[in-house]
């Protein structure tokens, strides 16, 4: 019997004129699935297309397993004609090709694993420029004769995007959320339920909320954003893979960050950034007491992660300066005594 795996995805998806895989849509992906689940994909190369033959043998074994809803799939995959590749990650090691990738973006939009649960390494070198279009995904050497094709049927091919990610609601609609656009969501996003995002809200892929949350900003790849907590309209996260170095970012609980406001450091819980104000891990911070007195200036690095702050820019000399519902001294002790 096969062992305990990582992950299971059966799915249909899109090859290029060279029998290249350019997506994949798994409906019901598996984390960590019985091992008689396992057993149903064990023999299957991932990143093959799966023969007819092969798909009446996943969908015998399924069907023994009692996995009567994936059997049915697998039955309407045969019956369609459409190319099928059933993947079984039995660790989770770097994606080694297409199929591969896109089972591990569907695990996050599924909510089965939280961004940073999966290991992503290399993912741009596996996933090929694609052309989204009207009729679906399109390799780009053949774009042009598609586009050729349609306007001789006095049509028009509509190209939304020509990216290595889609957006996520073609393949994962999770539930309990709200997405204005859904163009700027792509597929790998993590949203907890409750979470609304606005029409300039963004939510790249291994990244994105526990929920419930409100969303008018940019949440980069990499970033996590605690539940209760808002992103108001045009701030950012800078990402883990441009400019966030070895810290990974991330939000706390019931956080806001103003609109054109943005972090390079992580935030504690209960933490607020002023609209219009970006602090960067290097930004000289003003420590202030009670009675709105520097105790100390330090960089905003030697904040990162911690609770109940304030960042705020002072309107009179354009310093940028941090309250605490404690004090400024007793969070200077606490820092000193963690060097």
């Amino acid at each position: 019997m096969t062992d305990a795996a990582f992950a299971f995805g059966l799915g249909v998806g899109t090859l290029n004129a060279k029998g290249e895989w350019l997506e994949i849509f798994y409906p019901q992906p598996v984390l960590n699935p019985s091992a008689e689940l396992a057993a149903a994909a064990d023999h299957c190369d991932s990143g093959a297309v799966l023969t007819p033959e092969q798909l009446r043998e996943i969908e015998d074994k399924l069907t023994s397993a009692g996995e009567t809803e994936l059997a049915a799939f697998a039955n309407r995959m045969r019956n369609s004609g459409r190319p099928a590749a059933a993947v079984l990650l039995k660790e989770d090691t770097a994606p080694g090709n297409v199929p591969e990738g896109y089972l591990k973006l569907h695990l996050l939009s599924h909510r089965l694993v939280k961004p940073h649960g999966t290991d992503l390494t290399g993912l741009f070198g596996v996933l090929p420029n694609v052309a989204w279009t009207s009729e679906g995904a399109i390799d780009l050497e053949e774009l042009p004769e598609r586009q050729m094709a349609a306007r001789l049927r006095d049509e028009v091919l509509e190209v939304s995007c020509v990216d290595k990610f889609p957006k996520m609601t073609n393949y994962v609609v999770p539930g309990g959320v709200r997405i204005a656009h859904t163009a700027r969501v792509r597929l790998g996003a993590h949203l907890g339920e409750g979470t609304t995002i606005m029409h300039e809200g963004f939510v790249n892929f291994n990244a994105g909320t526990d929920g419930p949350g409100m969303i008018e900003g940019r949440i980069s790849a990499g970033v996590k954003v605690g539940a209760g907590s808002d992103l108001g309209g045009g701030c950012s996260t800078m990402g883990t893979l441009s400019g966030g170095g070895n810290i990974v970012l991330s939000v706390g609980q019931e956080c806001l960050i103003g609109a054109n406001a943005g972090i390079g450091i992580p935030l504690g819980d209960r933490c607020t950034v002023e609209a219009g104000l970006f602090v960067t891990a290097g930004t000289k911070v003003a420590m202030l007491d009670s009675e709105g007195n520097t105790v100390e200036t330090i960089k905003a690095r030697d904040l990162a992660g911690k609770n109940d702050l304030l960042f705020r820019r002072n309107s009179a000399n354009g310093a940028v300066e941090c309250l605490t519902n404690r004090s400024a001294i007793e969070l200077n002790e606490e820092l000193h005594a963690h060097n």
